[in-house]
């Protein structure tokens, strides 16, 4: 059996039949049927059901087909094994973030990893949680700064720092230099623009909500932290978001609430059981010196 039948046969799968497989891999149709072929005659089982319209995996083809995709990431792991430079000379890190951790964090990470090892070629993502948990489970993925509520058990969370939302608003808010904090009545008589359900710091505020009894007036709802921080700038407008996002530069202020402010888990993701590159240590080692 050759590694290229394992990729002949998740193209396949993938790609829901052979013609399409064929295209992808730059291989003739009939190519790749007779290399599918061989490897269902050394496994002595039919891996796809041809008689439908559609090519299906039989059960045991499914089987098989997981254990593949296991045996070529360990395979990729192994290799970047083989090149990775234990003195950081050279290397590449794949990182990512979800949207609110990347609308503060990344900047003053970069800026301190890149000072510390120049010649780490770094590729980052803004995804979401259940993204970055796919990302790091399938390897195409090193890193990740996330939310500590990990669902894969493929996925070790490693504590890093509590982050803390604050209630927010522009210069042009009535409330902008106000002083005092604010009462959960005072609080639910103001106008919000939060981000949209999906996002997991929007559960985090709803929970907030709700634990403090306030029905939030959100008027406005947006699937972008960038787009959202513009409409908070220029309308008399709150949001909720993580604390450090408030900055002069942001034109934006934090004001203070008599409830205590919702705070969370943020922790740095990664595989378990996997080889980690001396350029995904340091990150490591650099995120969790963070103190906020």
């Amino acid at each position: 059996m050759l590694l290229r039948h394992l990729r002949y046969l998740l193209a396949v799968a993938d790609n829901g039949g052979f013609t399409r497989a064929a295209e992808v891999l730059h291989v003739s149709q009939p190519t790749l049927s007779q290399q599918i072929r061989q490897l269902e005659d050394m496994l002595g089982v039919a891996l796809f059901d041809r008689t439908s319209r559609t090519v299906k995996p039989t059960d045991a083809g499914m089987a098989y087909i997981e254990c593949a995709r296991r045996v070529l990431v360990e395979l990729a792991a192994g290799k970047r094994a083989l090149h990775d430079v234990k003195d950081l000379s050279r290397g590449t890190l794949r990182l990512a973030m979800t949207p609110t951790f990347m609308a503060y964090l990344v900047g003053p990470l970069v800026r301190d990893y890149s000072a510390r090892f120049p010649n780490i070629h770094l590729q980052i993502f803004e995804l979401s949680m259940g993204d970055i948990e796919i990302g790091l489970a399938d390897d195409s993925l090193d890193i990740a700064i996330a939310f500590d509520k990990v669902r894969n058990a493929d996925i070790e969370s490693i504590p890093a720092f509590v982050e803390t939302l604050g209630l927010m608003v522009g210069r042009d808010h009535p409330l902008h230099d106000c002083d005092i904090p604010l009462t959960r009545a005072q609080v639910a008589q103001l106008d919000f623009a939060l981000l949209t359900p999906d996002f997991a710091t929007r559960i985090s505020i709803d929970e907030f909500f709700s634990q403090t009894g306030i029905t939030p007036k959100v008027v406005v709802e947006v699937n972008s932290v960038n787009t959202l921080l513009e409409v908070v700038r220029h309308t008399p407008i709150a949001t909720i978001l993580p604390e450090p996002i408030a900055t002069q530069d942001r034109a934006l202020t934090t004001l203070a609430i008599e409830n205590q402010a919702p705070q969370r888990g943020a922790s740095v993701l990664r595989r378990k059981n996997n080889y980690h590159s001396a350029a995904s240590v340091a990150f490591m080692d650099l995120a969790l010196g963070i103190r906020h």
